[in-house]
């Protein structure tokens, strides 16, 4: 089958490959991709790649083999799904509890902007607790996981200021429900419950500084790359004092499948809305990936396998 593989080139970082069609094991299903989305995580690990590793994490597709055990969807239906690498490929094997049936009203491209972006986004905020009448502030608001945060939030009674770069990525999360953007953490006006935060270097600080007294502070996520300082002596006239919490998707005591089937849930009932960016054929993966590490895409970004 055709699959698309490292090469450790910067500008060309992977390249189409033919390897083995995947046998599912006990507990496995195995999907044939319609649809996938990059995250800028894996083009971070593109840059130095694991041997044998290859990339692809959100999929949606069609279940050609039902796993042994009985085990998860039957042969023939439509899901969502969450390996922990390999799907950007024709055939991908997932297990049963990393897979969510998909209803006929959701496009697979639509579906494959779900898995780690929104996984990320809900468990975030299941970490953070009660959110409703909670100020809450949320950096890095028009990348993947920030549209789901603001959406999510909001839905669940928070007033959300959202941080974004620019007017037009501003005008979508008014819509996903943010009550103010500002275009610089420097510029939210404080103080907040909660900060989200998932860009790291200056920005981790700077939303610090606007956490209430007693307020919480998550650190999701480093998009920058950019690594953080803290100065406690910012807090005389700061937050006086705060909680920081370090977050990890992976750290859930709920399987991937039943949170996809959350978001699947959510998006059928028209509550939760996966911004998707960019869309094209497999083919164009290297470029956009490049954008994607460069943050030239608002959102999402989903390829079909054709």
């Amino acid at each position: 089958m055709k699959a698309l593989l490292p090469t450790g080139d910067a500008d060309d970082s992977v390249a189409f490959g033919d390897v083995e069609r995947p046998e599912p094991g006990p507990g496995e299903v195995l999907v044939e991709v319609a649809a996938f989305s990059p995250n800028r995580g894996e083009t971070f690990l593109l840059e130095k790649p694991r041997p044998t590793w290859r990339p692809g994490k959100d999929v949606a597709g069609v279940v050609v083999a039902a796993a042994a055990d009985g085990s998860g969807p039957a042969e023939g239906a439509r899901v969502v799904a969450h390996p922990p690498a390999s799907g950007w490929a024709e055939y991908v094997a997932v297990s049963t509890d990393a897979v969510a049936a998909l209803p006929d009203q959701i496009p697979f491209e639509t579906a494959a902007a779900l898995p780690l972006a929104g996984l990320t986004a809900l468990r975030v905020l299941r970490t953070a607790g009660a959110l409703a009448g909670a100020r809450v502030l949320v950096t890095g608001a028009s990348g993947g996981v920030g549209h789901y945060l603001v959406e999510l939030a909001a839905g669940a009674g928070a007033d959300v200021t959202a941080v974004s770069a620019t007017p037009e990525r501003a005008a979508r999360l008014v819509e996903l429900g943010a009550d103010a953007v500002v275009h610089d953490v420097a510029d939210a006006e404080g103080p907040f419950d909660l900060a989200l935060e998932g860009i790291g270097g200056e920005e981790l600080q700077a939303a610090l500084d606007r956490v209430a007294p007693r307020g919480t502070l998550v650190w999701f996520g480093q998009a920058s790359r950019r690594p953080v300082t803290l100065d406690f002596f910012r807090f005389f006239s700061g937050p006086t004092s705060a909680t920081i919490r370090r977050f990890d998707y992976t750290d859930s005591d709920v399987p991937d499948g039943d949170d996809l089937a959350t978001l699947v849930r959510l998006v059928a009932a028209g509550r939760l809305h996966p911004e998707i960016g960019r869309t094209g054929s497999w083919t164009e993966t290297s470029k956009v990936l490049r954008d994607l590490r460069d943050r030239g895409i608002r959102g999402n970004a989903v390829l079909t396998v054709d």
